[in-house]
């Protein structure tokens, strides 16, 4: 037991050390003006950093991440039905679906859906 453990213990160091050398040596080493800059994804440096961002994407985005959440919830309903009562399967899916389809609705309503006046 203790000779396994021991030797359990040794082969993660040595793993460790293998990890932190071919870490240090990969490591490159050239330092141009992109790498050194604080900005990733194009943004110039050298102008301000508050750009104008648009609040239509934002609130598209939010849209899709919410919407994208509950449907991930309704995913489990599928393999639900062998396990519970068909009437109470089929009514809590119903009633989850009305909810999102009242909110989808109310978005459209509200004109948030829309990219362009």
């Amino acid at each position: 037991m203790l000779a396994l453990l021991s030797s359990i213990t040794l082969s993660l160091i040595v793993v460790t050390l293998i990890m932190l050398t071919s870490s240090l040596l990969s490591k490159k080493m050239i330092l141009d003006r992109e790498k050194m800059s604080p900005f990733e994804c194009g943004f110039d440096p050298k102008e301000t950093a508050r750009l104008p961002f648009s609040l239509r994407f934002f609130l598209i985005a939010v849209i899709f991440l919410i919407f994208d959440v509950e449907i991930t919830l309704l995913l489990p309903l599928a393999s639900v039905p062998l396990f519970t009562n068909i009437f109470s399967w089929t009514l809590t899916g119903l009633f989850f679906l009305l909810i999102l389809l009242f909110g989808l609705f109310y978005e459209w309503w509200k004109g948030a859906l829309e990219w362009a006046h």
